[in-house]
């Protein structure tokens, strides 16, 4: 989730598409669509989701990343657990990274990146993971941020031996429609055993919205990273049983923050259709 002057960019996690929606004095609303497959080379083309976890928005782009995660199917019973869950999924489509051109309140054509999983295989800390579902602590990328030519990816898994990643891409024109990884840099964050849920540049700074790898409800905060140092904790988040996990981040331009959360309660929903989110003040 990203703001700006007059309205939201965000992304479900369900779909191959981004959302707009533009600020109408009381709410955000108007929402338009924008299929990813209308603006570069999905793999899987248009109807395959992206599961896109992190949106980033920076010198005229906006850029948006997959999971990047394998999945596994969920047991909805004890019967059938053993056979649900030695099922494993990969959706070609998780797999990228986007950088969109900012045009108005729309988007035009952009380039694209694939294969960052395949290039991090060989990687010693995170190449045991490439082959993991994300929900068990396996390969699993919730969080972007550009900062200048910096782009930074947040890993909610791996965790290791309570260390969380953030990894700094390298990335090259490679065409008009693709990008390339010249490399990449490994950031190892003692986040308190939690993983990044989103990144969030902030005054010269970086924020990150940590919670647990696993399919767990909290604990949940806001740590703030100079892109140096250790991590300081800022703020800790309500979240609910089975419920309002913290999900996204996004400065507002006036100090204030703004959170989203996955699984909203019925507190959270609105008569219109709506969905509540939280304010907050670090």
């Amino acid at each position: 989730m990203r703001a700006d002057a007059t309205g939201l960019w965000i992304a479900g996690d369900e779909t191959a598409t981004i959302e707009r929606l533009t600020w109408t004095g009381v709410r955000y609303d108007h929402q338009r669509t924008f299929h990813l497959a209308d603006h570069v080379d999905l793999p899987a083309g248009r109807d395959d989701e992206a599961d896109i976890e992190g949106l980033a928005r920076a010198g005229g782009w906006l850029w948006a990343v997959g999971s990047h995660s394998l999945k596994r199917r969920r047991a909805k019973s004890r019967e059938k657990a053993a056979k649900r869950l030695s099922a494993i999924i990969r959706e070609p489509n998780r797999f990228v990274l986007v950088r969109l051109p900012l045009e108005g309140d729309g988007l035009g054509k952009g380039a694209i990146l694939t294969g960052l999983a395949d290039a991090l295989a060989d990687d010693p800390h995170l190449g045991p993971f490439t082959s993991i579902p994300g929900k068990d602590n396996g390969l699993d990328i919730e969080g972007l941020a550009v900062v200048g030519d910096r782009v930074l990816l947040g890993l909610r898994g791996p965790v290791l031996r309570g260390w969380a990643v953030v990894l700094e891409l390298d990335l090259r024109e490679d065409g008009p429609r693709r990008l390339k990884l010249g490399g990449y840099h490994k950031h190892f964050l003692d986040l308190g055993g939690l993983g990044v849920r989103d990144l969030c540049p902030y005054d010269g700074d970086l924020l990150l919205l940590t919670g647990p790898t696993m399919s767990l409800d909290g604990p949940v905060r806001i740590m703030r990273w100079d892109g140096t140092g250790a991590p300081v904790p800022v703020a800790d988040l309500p979240y609910g049983v089975g419920c309002d996990h913290p999900e996204g981040l996004a400065a507002m331009g006036d100090g204030r923050l703004m959170v989203v959360y996955d699984s909203p309660s019925p507190a959270r929903l609105t008569p219109e259709g709506g969905v509540l989110a939280d304010l907050i003040t670090i």
